[in-house]
């Protein structure tokens, strides 16, 4: 992977480091199996936490390191990205898309009590948003939460939840107030509660190591101190969430770009047909440098974005077009990929054949296409 000297300095390389040699001790091993068994050991977060690899990008204060430097986060989520396996990255860290809203906006009490153990990785966190009914329209979620003395009670459902099955601590999207995106709330629901049940691990296409599960919240009682934020400023606390998490589906989807190009690369070089390298037929070097030039472009796209990010600008438009291309080009050359390997990139010993199926949730994850290009048109005055 090229330098970028722009954005990356030499701390950013020890992290780059340490995250890859993480990744070779601890998870290349055993990650075929993981997946074929779709799931990865619990204790993989303790070795995780015990690293500093959760704590990327967290306040000291709470176990964490290097806060706010976001090109520490990308260094590392890229590394992470190097097992391969975009479920196993997902479902590791479920955390970012989970802590973020208790790190900002929870009682100094709930903050202390929940984010130092994610961060050393004895508890999971995650985040719930999604209902049966509802996908990527968050204004018009049904879940409701009605206060009762000191306590909210909860009821309703949501689903496609990362981590969803063994998850300690969820942040929850309710809704406290009228209809639309003003009456909605956050928060934190702990697993055990009454009235909360988890339902089955789902069967998915792709990211096999992840689990995700539904959730049932049947007049559950939430003490009124896991409000995180205000009431019915909640839809605000998820929007900004949602920045930070379209740039990680970005850079995923650079990576899962990065890993099949370089699949197919090492295979145009050693597979023969017709007495020569079929890298060597002019319909293959071309389609790799065409895989090639787009996944350079998004990378830098991407980061552009990521550094507007890092110097407090706002990039709301920006980084929704950022997650489309990436997304984009993930298709595109994940397809190629196979195509090139031919049959064995239809096999599941293949890793392209993987990185395919991984992918394909990228461009739905985090708010869809769709809603990107709303976004996008609504930025542009339209």
């Amino acid at each position: 992977m090229p330098a970028f000297q722009e954005y990356f300095d030499p701390s950013h390389q020890m992290v780059r480091d340490s995250v890859r040699r993480f990744v070779e001790r601890e998870i290349l091993p055993d990650i075929d199996a993981w997946e074929e068994a779709e799931g990865f050991p619990r204790e993989l977060y303790l070795k995780a936490g015990a690293a500093g690899i959760l704590g990327i990008g967290y306040p000291e204060a709470l176990g964490g390191s290097h806060e706010g430097d976001v090109f520490a986060k990308v260094a590392a989520s890229e590394e992470l990205m190097r097992c391969g396996s975009g479920g196993l990255v997902a479902g590791l860290g479920s955390l970012d898309i989970g802590l973020p809203p208790i790190v900002k906006w929870a009682r100094p009490e709930v903050r202390e009590r929940v984010v130092p153990h994610v961060l050393s990785g004895e508890k999971i966190s995650a985040l719930a948003i999604t209902e049966p009914g509802g996908g990527s329209d968050v204004a018009n979620l049904q879940t409701r939460a009605v206060r009762d003395g000191e306590f909210y009670r909860v009821s309703g459902s949501k689903t496609f939840i990362t981590s969803g099955v063994r998850a300690d601590f969820y942040t929850v999207a309710v809704r406290t107030g009228a209809p639309g995106f003003g009456g909605i709330s956050l928060l934190l629901i702990e697993k055990g509660a009454p009235g909360f049940t988890v339902g089955r691990q789902l069967k998915k296409m792709g990211w096999w190591a992840s689990d995700t599960a539904e959730l049932f919240f049947d007049d559950c009682r939430v003490p009124v101190g896991n409000l995180i934020g205000g009431e019915n400023m909640g839809f605000a606390c998820i929007m900004g969430n949602f920045q930070s998490e379209r740039l990680a589906l970005a850079l995923m989807a650079n990576m899962t770009s990065h890993l099949a190009l370089e699949q197919a690369l090492n295979w145009a070089r050693e597979r023969e047909a017709f007495g020569k390298p079929i890298g060597k037929f002019q319909v293959i070097k071309h389609r790799l440098a065409e895989m090639a030039t787009a996944l350079e472009v998004s990378r830098e796209f991407t980061y552009r974005q990521a550094a507007k990010m890092a110097a407090g600008q706002s990039v709301i438009k920006e980084i929704s077009m950022a997650k489309n291309f990436a997304t984009d080009t993930s298709d595109r050359i994940t397809s190629e990929a196979v195509q090139i390997l031919g049959g064995l990139g239809y096999m599941r010993e293949s890793l392209v054949e993987r990185l395919y199926r991984d992918n394909r949730i990228l461009s739905i994850g985090g708010g869809t296409r769709e809603v990107m290009n709303e976004i996008i048109s609504k930025q542009m005055g339209l």
